[in-house]
């Protein structure tokens, strides 16, 4: 940092009156404060910082300047060296109206370095990551999130008790090799066994691993009941709130079995909760279905989700969730980025893979390329169904990523409210009546729910059987 450019980052401070994730204020008018371990922790361990010394911001954000600038550089020195890692730090110094202050910029380190912690409290207690403008204590998911990546520890081969080779599905096992062993003819004179250690299914003692299990198990959530997914449908746009019927969720359901059959699973909820619309393609002149998101990104999104999340002892109760609301569909995992992928790197370079053998298995069955082609897919299927780009992000040990429908303007809500309306001017079921508007018939829930019931709750609809509404003879009508 230049003279120039710290003099104005401090008139910004002044005129913002607010330390960020990024800026870290001290007074330090006489002399170097005791304890900046935890700063230096957690600019080295997020994106790095700027310490900036000589400002009060407990006193209206005041200039107050540093007296000795080379005994704070030699004290701030001093503390960066009892860092493991140690921290390098560049220091720029600059005068305001005679006082003097002094900026020390603390760089990120490298992934495979982290966690940088005070070396007087050890890793577990010294250890911090930026939030806000706060520096809290990492957990121990946080810090063995970096030493898994350091030492490539392999959490998808470990074993779980009460485990045996009679918890693999042997239809499954031998699908799996048949399609193995046709990829890779040079596999072919290997032992069953032997093979099956070789992919990661078994260990050397032939007890299925993790990896094993949730690829080619009987039914995995016997022995890890969360490592599912949590499926809900919202009734409003925010978690948990009621709608008018004091109802919060729509559907809630628990997925579970192996990757594939959670993966078949997690699509067909998705496709159940939210808007279908048939339509006559011009082109072909076929009747065609026009989904809220493209099914090819939501597939991605959820296989990434299986494939990529963390599968330790300290992510064990935390499930995989999806969740839909009116106007997006969030799939968080336990796990953020593996290794020195960043979110800039997204869909750009190939990161490393965290369970590269369950990856392997999964494209072996065709479930997924393997080619780190998922990101530029969701990219890809959401800018060809003009919606808008989906977002990704990351904190404190779990991935998020956020599908947006575009949500529909007033006058295509009044469009379809209108012709629910003019369609219900005779009884009719609401089969029929999901239909004539091109939404999907074996699945209204949805559309009911969305469109309907609001005309029946302001009394412009009604049912015929009202005291019966689940009657396979119930039908919806005008009120007149």
């Amino acid at each position: 940092m230049t003279e120039n450019e710290l003099l104005k980052l401090v008139s910004k401070i002044e005129n913002l009156k607010t330390e960020t994730s990024n800026i870290e204020l001290k007074k330090a008018k006489t002399g170097c404060p005791e304890a900046l371990y935890d700063t230096l922790s957690s600019f080295s361990n997020t994106s790095g910082g700027i310490i900036i010394f000589g400002i009060n911001e407990k006193n209206n954000y005041t200039i107050e300047g540093v007296q000795n600038v080379d005994e704070l550089q030699k004290r701030v020195t001093e503390q960066c060296l009892e860092m493991e890692p140690v921290v390098r730090s560049l220091f720029t110094v600059a005068k305001i109206d005679g006082k003097t202050i002094c900026s020390c910029e603390i760089p990120e380190i490298s992934s495979d370095l982290k966690p940088c912690y005070y070396k007087g409290k050890g890793k577990q207690k010294g250890s911090y990551i930026r939030v806000g403008d706060a520096d809290l204590p990492m957990t121990d998911y946080e810090i063995y999130s970096y030493d898994a990546y350091r030492y490539k520890k392999e959490d998808e081969l470990r074993i779980k008790e009460r485990i045996d080779s009679s918890n693999l599905n042997n239809l499954l096992v031998d699908g799996y090799l048949s399609k193995l062993v046709t990829i890779k003819n040079n596999l072919l004179n290997i032992s069953k066994d032997n093979l099956l250690f070789f992919e990661g299914i078994t260990d050397k003692n032939g007890t299925p691993t993790l990896c094993g299990l949730m690829s080619l198990g009987v039914y995995p959530q016997l022995f890890s009941p969360n490592l599912d997914i949590v499926a809900v449908r919202c009734a409003s746009n925010e978690y948990g709130i009621e709608n008018s019927e004091g109802i919060r969720f729509l559907d809630n359901r628990r997925l579970d079995g192996t990757i594939a059959q959670m993966l078949q699973q997690g699509i067909s909820f998705v496709i159940n909760n939210t808007f279908k619309k048939t339509y006559i393609n011009p082109k072909t002149g076929l009747r065609e279905d026009k989904f809220e998101y493209p099914l090819k990104a939501v597939r991605e999104v959820i296989l990434n989700a299986l494939i990529h999340r963390d599968y330790s002892i300290h992510t064990e109760n935390e499930p995989i969730r999806i969740i839909i609301y009116d106007d997006r569909i969030e799939v968080t995992n336990p796990g953020g980025l593996y290794g020195k992928l960043s979110l800039n790197d997204l869909g750009k370079v190939r990161g490393e893979v965290r369970n590269p053998h369950l990856a392997s298995i999964l494209e072996i069955l065709d479930e997924t390329e393997n080619r780190y082609s998922g990101i530029p897919t969701i990219y890809k299927e959401m800018e060809e169904a003009g919606l808008p780009k989906p977002k990704f992000e990351e904190y404190r040990g779990t991935f998020k990523v956020t599908l947006y429908n575009g949500k529909k303007s007033s006058a295509d809500e009044l469009d379809i409210t209108n012709r629910i309306i003019e369609n219900c001017a005779q009884p009719i079921k609401k089969e029929d009546l999901a239909r004539s508007l091109g939404f999907d018939d074996k699945h209204p829930a949805y559309f009911i729910n969305k469109y309907v019931k609001p005309l029946i709750d302001e009394g412009i609809l009604a049912y015929t059987i009202p005291n019966k509404p689940r009657s396979k003879n119930q039908e919806i009508v005008v009120v007149k």
